[in-house]
This record gives structure tokens, C-alpha cells and sequence, in this order.
């Protein structure tokens, strides 16, 4: 399967990463993102499935994950610190809320954010677009470059710019994760791991429902 024109791709990848994510973002489709994650999950494994030029294995590569261990806890430990002084000092009244507040809720998270969030989402902004969209971007920085723009503007559907703000660099870095490693579980793995940082110190509402930061 051939891939359309670099002028056909370029407005591809703007209608499919800008245009309708702005579209429904506006819309304000009832029950989050996830479910509409999920179904575009499955399309993107169905989609690489049929390229010749993709290597399955990228798709989990579980032996890429133990070498890359050592910076990915590197710098969350550093991320962990510097949000949770963050929220302390800026916001103290949310340190903690949601683990502190809702137990069982902060536990589920912990176990259905990184399967039905984290996952579809790397599908789909690493394995996808850095395939599809590669005679857009010639050079690893430029594919990493367009994932991280396009990860960043999806979530304006959480109505914040904080949210826009951090996933445009987490995008960044995952996207060289994966470039390095070609594995979706290791870029799974340390995507899963800030979200559960934001998720317990007390920035998740940023993430799960529009918010304007003061």
C-alpha cells in the first residue's frame, strides 16, 4: 500500500490532526475521548497490519523497555518531585485530591489509564502518524516534531492551555523515545508514568474535563 502525494499527506494530516480534532473538541462529544481512542485504536492496527513496511514488533518490543529503564525513571523521579512542589506551592488545596479524596477512582485510573488511554493514544501518534506521515517529515526531528504538534493540540479538548502545554512536550519526548527504541510498551511505559504523576499530586483535573488554569 502506497502512501498519496507529500501535498495530498500535508492536508491529510492537517484535516485529520487539526481540523476534526477541532471540530469535536467545539462539539463537545459526550464521554471523553476514550471510546472514540479505543475504536481508532483498533483502525491504526488494522492499518499497519496491511504495510509491508511496518515491523510488527514495534508494536510491543517488550526487550527495548529494561535499557531504556534507567533514563525514563531518571526523569519522572525529576518530573515527580517538581509537580508535586508545584501543586504544593501554587495549589495546596489540590496536593494529593485524588487519591486522597477518591481511593477507588485514583486506583482505576491507575489500571485503565495506561490500557485504554496511553496505548491507543501512542498507536496513534507514534506508530501511525510517524509511518504515514514520514514523507512529510524527512529527518527524525521533524517526525518527532510533527507527532509532538499534533499529540499537544489534541488536547485542547480538555480546555486548558496547561494540558496543551505539557502534552507538547511529553509528544516531544515520546516521540524520540520511540523513534530510539521502535516499542510502543517502552514509550507506553513512560507516557503511562507522567500521566499517573498528574493523576495522583493533584493536576489530573486538568485532563479530564475543561479547565482554565488561574
Amino acid at each position: 500500500m502506497r502512501n498519496p502525494g507529500r501535498g495530498l499527506l500535508a492536508v491529510e494530516y492537517v484535516l485529520v490532526f487539526f481540523v476534526v480534532v477541532g471540530v469535536y473538541a467545539l462539539v463537545k462529544v459526550p464521554g471523553g475521548p476514550v471510546p472514540a481512542l479505543v475504536v481508532l485504536a483498533v483502525a491504526v492496527v488494522l492499518y499497519l497490519r496491511s504495510r509491508p513496511d511496518f515491523d510488527r514488533r514495534d508494536l510491543w518490543r517488550a526487550e527495548a523497555l529494561r535499557p531504556a529503564l534507567p533514563s525514563i525513571v531518571a526523569l519522572w523521579c525529576v518530573a515527580a518531585v517538581v509537580a508535586t512542589v508545584g501543586v504544593a506551592v501554587f495549589q495546596p488545596a489540590h496536593l494529593v485530591d485524588l487519591p486522597r479524596q477518591q481511593p477507588l477512582l485514583w486506583l482505576a485510573v491507575c489500571v485503565g489509564y495506561p490500557v485504554f488511554s496511553v496505548y491507543p493514544q501512542e498507536l496513534l501518534f507514534r506508530a501511525f502518524l510517524m509511518l504515514r506521515y514520514a514523507p512529510l517529515f524527512r529527518s527524525p526531528r521533524a517526525r518527532a516534531a510533527g507527532s509532538a504538534v499534533a499529540f499537544g493540540f489534541a488536547h485542547i479538548l480538555f480546555g486548558n492551555w496547561l494540558a496543551v502545554a505539557l502534552t507538547l512536550v511529553g509528544g516531544w519526548r515520546f516521540a524520540r523515545r520511540y523513534e530510539r527504541s521502535r516499542s510502543l510498551l517502552t514509550v507506553g511505559v513512560e507516557h503511562a508514568g507522567y500521566g499517573l504523576i498528574i493523576f495522583t499530586v493533584g493536576l489530573g483535573r486538568y485532563f479530564y474535563h475543561g479547565v482554565t488554569p488561574s
